[in-house]
């Protein structure tokens, strides 16, 4: 029997801007109740950014981090994801400020600098919220986000190595399980591995099932059984390629991050209705879905009590 699905919701994000949906939650109150919905419908991974809660922009302060955190993690048993990642424009210490300040059991990291094309979305939207979303979305014409194998280094050993804090490995392309093998070889990077396989980002590996398979083959030959692996699709991409990562006996993640819709053309209304959607999907699959502490397990996390919140 396969072991049971675990479900990353991945709530806000630093990617869609305000004006895509109204239902992105922006403020620390709407991303603290997004996320223990979302907890409640079956999601055992949160993972977490903050926006300034005046305009929605994308912000690395701890302080906007710490209005919402310790709601979410005392009223849910969900693993506290940080972002390493952070948003466009910022610094490898400002996106890394507060999962430096929290220590959370997980956090996601970028194997690689990476083109991260979202101009083409600007060109969809006739009408902005808020002044500074369309010169943020066609800056990345020319943006380049960046994770050098010092950036990686430095993140393994002091949030990792001395923070416990164990990662989920984002890959956005073949060469990125690589890196991680690099990383592995060195011993920074330790199993049990969690690898994201992230498709449909513009920059990135495209979003369909024979690049799924090509991952997967390739992280078997890298990792053998050392590894677990979960997949976000962009977009439309999400459903249809996280059922297919759950057929080949992966993890999924959902969320308004990666896709503001729900089906073709309809805005999803919450990240919990995506995370009730995937669920019975897999339901119907006859597949069951993973607890927070059977994640704990299988991560090999150190514990919710470890965490400073």
């Amino acid at each position: 029997m396969r072991s049971p699905v675990i479900i990353t919701c991945a709530i806000t994000g630093s990617v869609h801007t305000p004006s895509m949906s109204k239902y992105l939650p922006i403020t620390p109150e709407q991303i603290a109740q997004q996320s223990m919905a979302a907890a409640r419908a079956g999601a055992s991974i949160l993972h977490l950014h903050a926006r300034d809660p005046e305009n929605g922009k994308p912000t690395h302060d701890p302080d906007v981090f710490l209005q919402f955190l310790p709601q979410i993690h005392e009223q849910t048993d969900a693993v506290i994801n940080l972002s390493t990642g952070g948003g466009q424009g910022m610094s490898v210490e400002q996106r890394t400020r507060a999962a430096r300040r929290v220590s959370p059991e997980l956090c996601s990291l970028n194997m690689g600098s990476m083109n991260f094309g979202l101009y083409p979305a600007a060109a969809r939207i006739s009408q902005w919220r808020y002044d500074w979303e369309k010169a943020f979305l066609e800056s990345t014409r020319n943006f380049i986000f960046k994770n050098t194998f010092e950036d990686i280094e430095d993140i393994l050993e002091n949030i990792g190595e001395r923070g416990g804090t164990r990662f989920e490995f984002e890959c956005y392309d073949i060469g990125h399980l690589y890196t991680l093998a690099h990383f592995v070889d060195r011993k920074f990077a330790k199993p049990p591995l969690f690898i994201q396989f992230v498709m449909g980002i513009l920059g990135g590996i495209g979003a369909d099932s024979e690049n799924l398979l090509y991952m997967i083959r390739t992280a078997d030959k890298l990792f053998g059984n050392d590894y677990l692996f979960s997949v976000l699709a962009a977009g439309r991409h999400q459903m249809p390629i996280a059922t297919t990562a759950a057929c080949s006996g992966g993890n999924v993640r959902v969320g308004l991050e990666d896709s503001v819709t729900i089906s073709a053309g309809k805005l999803a209304k919450s990240n919990a209705e995506q995370v009730v959607k995937i669920r019975e999907i897999l339901k119907q699959l006859s597949m069951t879905i993973a607890t927070p502490q059977q994640t704990r397990a299988r991560l090999g996390l150190k514990g919710k009590d470890q965490v400073n919140l």
